[in-house]
């Protein structure tokens, strides 16, 4: 719940900081694994893969407490001046513009139940879930999990990045599951037992049935 409700604070944060210049949920880059790369020297759990999700939004309020910042998880000049200790390059207001469109939107649904079949905010499906979030973005993808794990192309674990698809073997063999990954090794979906909801890739559940991903923007 501590992360459900960190990734909220902060998108709820995309959209009302008008014209200021901040990294945050969505990004991605070696300007973000800089920043991650510090916070773990400074002992925070947080992986430095270049992709701000919400184990980094966490380490960023922490660290912010420790310096008197208003802890609001975003790394604008005085976070990574106090971090870095030097000034923040420019952060283009377009850069990842659908990705971070993607993973706001997502977030908008958390709590709906999972309905076989279902393609609408009254009960999804986790491909009817992953299939209407993207195409609020302006992404029109397949129906169904295995059909939309033919569309993009394939990243690594090791590249995967906010927005990309994650796909998993659960009730059958090959592609039967599909979620959105956030970053920090969280991804969301419409599972059968939870509905719309938050859940680690590493988990011992979702690791054992984790097949790929596909990057589709």
């Amino acid at each position: 719940m501590r992360i459900i409700f960190a990734v909220s604070m902060i998108l709820m944060c995309w959209f009302s900081v008008a014209g200021a210049s901040a990294f945050r949920v969505g990004d991605q880059g070696s300007d973000v694994a800089e920043i991650q790369g510090q916070l773990a020297n400074l002992g925070y759990d947080v992986t430095a893969d270049g992709a701000y999700g919400p184990a980094t939004v966490e380490a960023v309020k922490s660290f912010q407490m420790t310096q008197g910042i208003n802890a609001d998880g975003l790394v604008g000049p005085s976070t990574y001046a106090a971090l870095l200790g030097k000034s923040m390059p420019a952060v283009s207001s377009t850069t990842n513009s659908i990705a971070r469109r993607v993973v706001s939107d997502s977030m908008n649904y958390l709590g709906v139940p999972y309905v076989f079949g279902g393609t609408t905010p009254n009960g999804f499906d986790c491909s009817g879930y992953v299939r209407y979030v993207f195409a609020n973005a302006g992404v029109y993808l397949p129906r169904t999990a295995d059909a939309q794990y033919e569309v993009g192309y394939s990243v690594s674990t090791s590249e995967l990045m906010p927005g990309d698809l994650v796909f998993f073997s659960t009730y059958e063999p090959g592609a039967s599951h599909v979620g959105i990954y956030l970053g920090d090794g969280d991804f969301i979906n419409a599972s059968s037992s939870q509905g719309v909801s938050v859940a680690s890739l590493y988990s011992s559940y979702w690791g054992s049935c984790y097949i790929g991903a596909r990057r589709v923007m």
